[in-house]
């Protein structure tokens, strides 16, 4: 038989595209709760998300996002968004922001927090102005349902004009600049305080703290929580040096620290901790021998040092949960007032302290 005469094999016809009927029949479930599933809703019994997950793996039902939008007018996208200001993060680019210990774990806590709920996360970068307005644009264009936002910079105008634009917003901390907006934050305060009670705990008197900047909230809060506790204590002469958050800062800082013969040092993060232990080595001082040295966020700045960083740790995980679920609530609920949630910190006692 000539080969130009054959016919090719038919192809197979694709398979039937699953419904959501489909899927509540095989879960035993009304097509509602698969729906609330599908659409990532809270409140749902784990008994009924598990048994529609496992239909939906089944027949390979494959939710229209376009479909879904027009019906419950949300996109299933969420802004991850890093701000700063152009003097804080000029030369920043996404990967740099992403290789700063502290900005990596909460922007991966955000990002993992919103898979499990069936939201896609973008993560964009706004370091100027122009970066801003874009971001508040591409909300209020239809883009994504909101924004969780991590501020790098005390004075970003980003989460009033998110407020003032009524985009849905939850802020990584409580704003430095007051604004209409939710937060999840950990108290600075009592983590301030868990780091001077550990050091007097371990027999240092003359203690000194490395401030963050302290115009923002967080290390502000960290500097009342410490000197209230050493005051507490029968502490009262704190040593003190202004940091920036950076490794070479906690350095600069410490040398001025050593000069006023403190024996504990809290850095108000892990970045200026590393700082600190270097100039301590680099000027014979062992540590925790000479000096002991407590940190603070537990990134994993603090497992690379040697000594392995004592250092107040922030759930990141359990902020990045909470700043989801209330950001998908108030998606629901626009009209829903500002909520502010504060969780616990934790000590986590390693070598230098």
């Amino acid at each position: 038989m000539d080969p130009h005469d054959a016919h090719p094999a038919p192809l197979p016809a694709p398979p039937t595209a699953s419904t959501l009927e489909e899927v509540a029949r095989i879960a035993g479930v009304s097509r509602a709760s698969v729906s609330r599933v599908v659409n990532g809703k809270s409140g749902i019994a784990p008994h009924i998300v598990e048994a529609v997950m496992a239909a939906i793996a089944a027949t390979g039902y494959v939710p229209n996002r376009a479909a879904r939008t027009l019906v419950t007018r949300r996109t299933g996208i969420v802004l991850v968004v890093v701000s700063g200001t152009d003097t804080s993060m000029r030369e920043w680019g996404i990967g740099e922001v992403l290789a700063d210990p502290f900005f990596a774990r909460v922007a991966g806590g955000l990002m993992g927090s919103l898979r499990p709920r069936n939201v896609d996360p973008v993560l964009m970068l706004a370091v100027d102005q122009t970066e801003r307005e874009r971001v508040v644009n591409y909300v209020r264009e239809g883009n994504a349902d909101g924004v969780l936002l991590v501020s790098a910079e005390a004075n970003d105008t980003l989460p009033a004009m998110l407020s003032a634009a009524k985009v849905p917003v939850v802020l990584f901390s409580r704003p430095s600049t007051p604004a209409p907006v939710s937060y999840v934050d950990v108290d600075n305060r009592a983590g301030g305080g868990l780091a001077a009670e550990h050091l007097f705990s371990r027999g240092c008197r003359r203690l000194g703290i490395i401030t963050g900047p302290t115009e923002v909230a967080g290390a502000e809060d960290r500097l009342t929580g410490f000197l209230a506790s050493t005051q507490r204590l029968g502490l009262a002469d704190v040593a003190t040096a202004a940091g920036t958050f950076s490794v070479d800062s906690g350095a600069h800082a410490m040398i001025q620290l050593l000069a006023q013969g403190v024996d504990g040092v809290f850095a108000s993060n892990d970045n200026m901790a590393v700082g600190a232990i270097l100039a301590a080595h680099e000027r014979g001082v062992d540590v925790p021998g000479d000096v002991a040295v407590i940190g603070y966020d537990d990134t994993i700045a603090a497992l690379m040092c040697r000594p392995t960083v004592t250092t107040i740790r922030q759930p990141i995980e359990a902020v990045a949960a909470e700043m989801t679920r209330l950001l998908l609530d108030i998606v629901d609920d626009p009209g829903m007032p500002p909520r502010h949630e504060v969780l616990a910190p934790e000590l986590v006692v390693r070598g230098s302290a």
